[in-house]
This record gives structure tokens, sequence and C-alpha cells, in this order.
């Protein structure tokens, strides 16, 4: 049984001038899909053909696909209008003929062979059999001006079709919001305009450049502080406080934040806060007497600038791209984390190192840069954690500090390694079971990293018995920390531990 489709559009005013795409949400719906492994251009063309909502606005930005959709339906539904209408002006016509010429005529005939004639497309089925009728003489008249007003809604037809033939071609410039909006309603002429704008406003923010567009820096950096800044946003939503920090290393004040003196503090004093407990203290003392000049002060006026200890920190995250990451969104979680530590460390402590390693069945260092593009190793599901351990060797070497340390993301054990120069890939032997010789070599260089004093915090992304066994010897090793963690948790984790890392003494 077919149902009745009924379509509402409301009336479109032209105002499309009005329409413009914020380009700092536009950038944010781009890193949200290259999140997922898209590049850049990539990213784009999926914007185009499915849409994309524009964070923090109530605005969904209708793709391609759909408007191509939409104008198809109307399309349908305009032929099944003209269909019925050109089916009743037709009837009419022909019981004036056969009432003014009977059936056998010359001219009942050459009526009804128009009627009749084959159609190339039965979708086009009423505009070709319409297009037979323009130059016939209708002997019925009211017939006749309905025939003429079945015209005007052909050119409608027509232009609709247009509009199709551009959206499916990408002639973007060729439709006129104004036209598609009478057909479609105010959020497709809208859509249109966003859509046709897209990369124009980027690149005019200084997002994209290029012929065959790049992010520009101005861009990483922007998707690496939203990333950092989702971050935090996870780390507001878990428990307060609990990490430790002694008062060795670099001191930096923490601006209105302030303390009691205790018998032993240095004496950082806050002056204002000083002054002001001072004056407090005397008027309450005396109470309605002038305050004397200078000031008399006491120890318990004393109030002590907060400051976090911190020390330069050299770190390394080794980031897993074998095939089994891009499961169950892991990866986009795990880039996320990467971009949000890159931003974090560039902005709030420059004097820091740090550098993201990427390994399947090869590691190798990325670059910043390449980041927001990055993606897992399509088709390689072999881990080469021993060659990412002694990259991060490499880089602890160039770049010394006194708590370097290594976090892990990875969601299986090790089944790739070298010996000298020559790689080998080792399938775990039997269901559950372990690589012996990948999970051995890889070992030698956790010893190796951990007597030149490099922490090793492992972040597991699966509980598979295999992984949770090789992450406890290398713990029990190295005496750094393992996690188990989801992809939605990473992020907490991650940075809870990268922020307490730089907060141990020297």
């Amino acid at each position: 049984m077919s149902v009745a489709r009924s379509i509402v559009y409301s009336r479109w005013d032209g105002s499309h001038e009005e329409f413009s795409l914020d380009a700092g949400r536009a950038l944010d719906a781009l890193s949200d899909l290259m999140m997922e492994g898209l590049d850049a251009n990539e990213a784009l063309e999926w914007m185009r053909q499915h849409g994309f909502e524009l964070a923090g606005l109530d605005l969904r930005v209708m793709g391609l696909d759909e408007l191509l959709g939409d104008l198809r339906r109307e399309r349908e539904a305009l032929n099944e209008d003209l269909q019925r209408r050109l089916d009743d002006i037709l009837d009419r016509e022909q019981s004036k003929l056969q009432e003014n010429h009977g059936f056998e005529t010359k001219r009942m005939n050459d009526f009804l062979e128009r009627r009749h004639a084959d159609t190339e497309n039965a979708a086009q089925h009423a505009a070709e059999t319409a297009e037979r009728f323009r130059d016939h003489d209708f002997e019925d008249a009211e017939a006749g001006e309905d025939f003429q007003d079945l015209l005007a809604a052909l050119e409608r037809l027509r232009d609709l079709e247009q509009m199709m033939r551009d959206l499916a071609e990408g002639n973007l410039q060729q439709i006129s919001p104004e036209q598609l909006g009478e057909m479609l309603g105010e959020d497709a002429a809208r859509s249109l305009v966003l859509i046709r704008d897209l990369e124009s406003t980027l690149e005019n923010a200084g997002f994209l450049r290029g012929d065959d567009p790049q992010l520009t820096p101005r861009a990483i950096r922007r998707i690496g502080a939203q990333a950092l800044a989702e971050v935090y946003a996870s780390l507001r939503k878990g428990r307060p406080g609990g990490h430790d920090m002694d008062a060795r290393g670099a001191a930096l004040p923490r601006p209105d934040e302030t303390r009691p003196f205790e018998f032993g503090d240095p004496l950082d004093l806050d002056v204002v806060r000083t002054l002001i407990d001072a004056v407090k203290r005397n008027a309450r003392q005396a109470p309605g007497q002038p305050i004397p000049f200078p000031v008399p002060m006491e120890v318990e006026d004393f109030a002590l600038r907060e400051r976090d200890y911190t020390t330069q920190t050299t770190t390394v995250l080794l980031l897993d791209m074998s095939w089994s990451m891009s499961w169950a969104g892991r990866f986009p979680a795990a880039k996320r984390v990467a971009l949000a530590l890159d931003h974090l460390v560039r902005t709030r402590f420059p004097r820091d190192h740090f550098f993201v390693v990427g390994f399947s069945t090869r590691a190798r260092e990325l670059h910043p840069t390449e980041l927001p593009e990055v993606s897992w190793d399509m088709g390689d599901p072999f881990t080469n954690l021993q060659e990412g351990l002694m990259i991060a060797e490499r880089l602890f070497s160039k770049h010394p500090s006194a708590s370097p340390q290594v976090l892990v993301v990875t969601d299986g054990q090790p089944t790739a390694y070298y010996t000298g120069r020559e790689l080998h890939v080792e399938w775990p032997s039997g269901f559950g079971g372990v690589s012996p010789h990948a999970v051995a070599e890889t070992m030698k260089q956790v010893r190796r990293i951990t007597r030149q004093g490099v922490t090793i915090n492992t972040f597991m992304l699966d509980d598979a018995p295999e992984l949770v066994g090789f992450v406890e010897r290398m713990t029990q090793v190295n005496r750094g920390r393992a996690f188990f963690t989801s992809p939605e948790a990473l992020g907490s984790f991650l940075m809870v531990d990268y922020l307490q890392g730089r907060k141990r003494s020297r």
C-alpha cells in the first residue's frame, strides 16, 4: 500500500545575503572528521556531500546528497501533479472533440495519437505529452486555459531538473539560492550558500591554503586548542585533586591564590593581600579608631603567594597506529589527546620537549603539522612497540631532562620487532596467545630505556589477557603505571598523567 507524501515548504524572502559561515565553527566541524582519519580534502568533500553541524548553534547544514534527494522527491511530486492535471485537461478536450466531430475522424485520430504516443522516459511522461500538445488548438476553451497554466508549471519542472544537474556536477555557482528556497524552503537555500562558500571562508580566515587545500599553522593551532578544551572539559567532570607535588624545580605563581604563612616557609609575600589582612586585624582590635600609619603587622597577617612547582620534561607519546586502532573509536580518541598534549606543551610549557611517535609494523616520529591529518595504517595489523621505544630513546638523548617519560597508547601486545637491522613480524601463537619473540625483544628495549631513568606509563584500550599480561611485565620492570581505559575516558587519564609527570622533582 502506497502512502501519500505531503511536504510543506516555507516561502523564500530572498535574504540569502544574510547567510554567512563562521570560519571557526566550520574548522571545528572539519577537524571532527579529520579525527576519524580523513585528510583536509576528504573532510571538505564529506561536508559538502553529507552536510555538517555547527557547534554552539542550533543549525545543521544540509549536504548536496540531501538537497538532491529533496529535489528528487519534489520532482516526483511535481510530475505526479502535472500528470493528474494533464489527464484531466486531455479528458475534457477528448470529450469535446468527440461531441463536435465524432470518434472516427482525422482530428480525433491525431489527438489520440499524440496522447498515447510512446515516451522515451517514463518519469518524463507528463512533460513529453504536454510538449506534443503545445501547438494544439483546444476546442474546450477552459481546458485550453488550464493547459497554459500547466505549461508554466512545466517550466518550473525544467528549472528543478537543471538545478539537480548542477548540484550533481558541483556547479553550485550556477544555482540561484532564491529559486532553491522557493522550491525547498529557507533551510535549503541557507545550506546551499554555506556549502558553496565553505572552502573560500576557510581560506579567507587563514585556515586553508593552496590549490590542493592544506591546513595552515593557524588552523593546526586552533584544532589543538579545541582538542585541549575538550580534554580539559572531561577533566573538570572528574574527581578533583589527587596530584602529589613537592616544592623543588621551577615555581610558577598562581594569580589570586594565597595562603597563610607557616614556620619554615620562604618569605614570598603577596604584599597587597598581607596589607589588607593587617588593616582588617587592626580594625577588629580597635573598632571605630583610625588605623595607625605605618600599619602595624603581625606574623598572622602574612599571606604567601601560592605556586606550582614544576620541572622541565621531555615526553614521548607512543601512539599505536595499527589497523585495530580503527575499531570502537580508539584512534580518534588517541589522536585528539595527541593534539591536546602538543598544544598544551607549546602554549603553557614552551620549555618542555614533547614528541609523538606512531607505530604499527614500523615506527616513525610524527611532526606536529602531521597530527591533524594522521590516520591509522590501513590493513597493517602488526604492532612494533620495540621500534617506538628505540626512537624515544634517541629523542631523550638529543633532549635530556631530569624526568623523561614515555606515554604509550595501545590496544595490542607487540607483534613486530627488530633483530639487528632485520624486521620480523610474528602472529600470536594460538587464540589468546602471545608473540613470544616480539615480546622478548620489546622487553629488552624496556629494560634498556629503564636503566636510563625513563618512566613508561601505559594506557590500554583493550583488556585482552595477552595485552594485560605484557603490560604487567613491562610495569614490573619499569616501575611505571598502567591504566585500562575506554576511548571516551582516555583524554582524562592521559592528561592527568602528563601533568602529574611534570610536577615530579628534578
